[in-house]
């Protein structure tokens, strides 16, 4: 027995139960969040009974029925959409000039790009504050603030899913289509985007889920109650005496996250086999 425990060819017995350990205390809290948001009655703690009552169907508590409930989840979707389709183009484009500048200066410009990763979020949240309400006071606090923000942050994750992803094909494709007569712009769109096209939807979901669940910087461009998010409202009422209508939202948050990242890492394997080859196909054939 001893020596079965001591043995160290042996499997790491033990990670595989500290693994599990930690799953289960990660997840087990938010199951009971979200089982208790289809609770009944009015207690968080107490089990009263199966319903969507706090998701439809009460006339005043329920998500769909309180304005600033569903007010929060349609704003923190508003920014997650532009948040979205602004912080993804710029990184790609980032991503390509980066990967291409080769030079100490585009090595400075890359070390640059990944201060976002590393900054904390408090810092980067009261440096923007003060950028919006001192420096940039035409612009001011509120929803325009609080998108420039996100994509602040959440650029540079798209930079590193598309770098990735340029590393892994290499130049080569680009130059056999630049040989077969390829103008610099065909070899962008009909060569190098279609690779690049699993890292490009990886990271458009990423950052969607990245804004849902951003709270320190959005709660510092805030400005009223219209521009408060899910995350905002949850810790601006989780302090009081809420219902399970704030358990329903939460869950919703949750499952519109989950889904988001699950659809970046199915479609990012399922398409990250090369598409070099009918790429460079379509370039030969329209010679």
């Amino acid at each position: 027995m001893k020596a079965w425990i001591t043995n160290p060819w042996g499997k790491p017995r033990f990670l595989v139960l500290f693994t599990w350990l930690f799953i289960v205390w990660s997840i087990v809290p938010i199951i009971i969040a979200i089982a208790f948001s289809f609770n009944d009655g009015r207690s968080r703690t107490a089990w009263q009974g199966f319903s969507l009552r706090w998701f439809y169907h009460d006339p005043l508590g329920s998500v769909w029925q309180d304005d600033a409930l569903r007010s929060a989840m349609w704003h923190s979707l508003e920014l997650a959409c532009f948040a979205m389709l602004i912080a993804t183009p710029l990184g790609v484009a980032l991503a390509i000039g980066l990967q291409r500048w080769q030079s100490k200066a585009g090595t400075a410009a890359n070390g640059l790009m990944l201060v976002p990763l590393v900054t904390p979020e408090l810092v980067m949240g009261a440096s923007m504050f003060i950028l919006f309400t001192q420096l940039f006071g035409f612009i001011g606090l509120g929803t325009p603030a609080q998108v420039i923000g996100q994509v602040t942050f959440s650029i540079s994750y798209v930079v590193v899913i598309v770098r990735g992803r340029l590393v892994s094909i290499g130049p080569e494709y680009e130059e056999a289509a630049a040989d077969l007569g390829a103008p610099p712009w065909d070899v962008l769109r009909r060569v190098l985007l279609p690779l690049l096209a699993p890292a490009i939807v990886s990271g458009l979901l990423i950052v969607f889920a990245l804004s849902i669940d951003d709270f320190v910087v959005t709660s510092y461009l805030a400005k009223g109650a219209d521009t408060e998010t899910v995350p905002i409202k949850l810790y601006s009422t989780a302090r009081g005496a809420p219902t399970p209508a704030l358990n329903a939202l939460a869950s919703i948050m949750v499952a519109i996250t989950l889904l988001s990242v699950a659809l970046a890492y199915f479609v990012y394997k399922r398409f990250a086999r090369g598409t070099g080859g009918s790429a460079l196909e379509s370039i030969g054939g329209s010679r």
